[in-house]
């Protein structure tokens, strides 16, 4: 009996031997064959868009300041009221600011725009304190502390698609449209309340004879209307950059 089953367990070992001996050529045969299969195809990564209008610079023609323009399509995290105050800060002390601001004392200047302040160098210099004033405190204003309150974007968001009337359409509403900082889309009381809370506080440097409803809606419309300009220049510099100098 002994011998019977230890002729059984030898000759089932043999047969096992045998097959493995057989399946093994077969299954290096089949991973060899699978190896040789092309790969499946893996997800590739979309390539960055880069489109030819629509892409800011940091500065318009190399000098104004252009800090708080968007590119279009692109998305941005919402700014924290520190970085709010730090656009404002570069918008108002930049060196081209103070070109802007003698820009502006000077033409206040020629058309004797204030009697009170008189002419000559002294005069010169009264208008280029009052405008100097009057840029940092409608940007202080409309781009940090009222953003800040309302929680609001200051930043200006190129469309950069379609035509000259949609961009400009577009570009013109942004003066009462403009979005939240959780990106919803809302009152732009930055520029509206903002510009208007400046001309009042401007009552408080300027001559008693300014100080008057009529003066100060004036001043505020003014500071909008430059506002409208700005974001016009800033909707279709990019193509003026691209086709004029043939960069993004």
């Amino acid at each position: 009996m002994k011998t019977t089953f230890a002729r059984c367990t030898r000759f089932v070992g043999s047969l096992v031997l045998a097959g493995g001996l057989v399946l093994s050529p077969a299954i290096n045969a089949e991973e060899a064959a699978s190896s040789s299969l092309p790969d499946s195809p893996q997800p590739q990564p979309q390539a960055m868009v880069h489109p030819d209008n629509g892409q800011q610079t940091k500065r318009i023609l190399g000098v104004l300041p252009n800090f708080r323009s968007v590119s279009a399509d692109q998305v941005l995290p919402a700014l924290s009221p520190q970085e709010k105050f730090k656009l404002m800060a570069q918008d108002s002390f930049d060196y081209s600011a103070f070109a802007y601001v003698g820009i502006m004392a000077g033409v206040g200047f020629a058309q004797n725009s204030y009697p009170e302040f008189h002419q000559g160098a002294a005069g010169y210099g009264r208008y280029y304190w009052h405008s100097f004033a009057d840029n940092v405190g409608g940007n202080l204003m409309s781009e940090a502390v009222v953003p800040a309150i309302a929680r609001q974007d200051p930043r200006y968001y190129t469309l950069g698609h379609g035509g000259l009337v949609k961009r400009t359409g577009y570009s013109l509403s942004r003066l009462v449209v403009t979005r939240t900082d959780s990106d919803h889309r809302s009152f732009n009381f930055g520029e509206v309340v903002g510009n208007g809370a400046a001309a009042g506080i401007a009552d408080l440097y300027y001559p008693s004879r300014e100080r008057t409803w009529t003066k100060t809606g004036q001043h505020w419309v003014t500071s909008v209307a430059l506002d409208g300009v700005s974001d016009l220049i800033k909707e279709f510099w990019p193509d003026v950059n691209h086709r004029l100098f043939h960069s993004h």
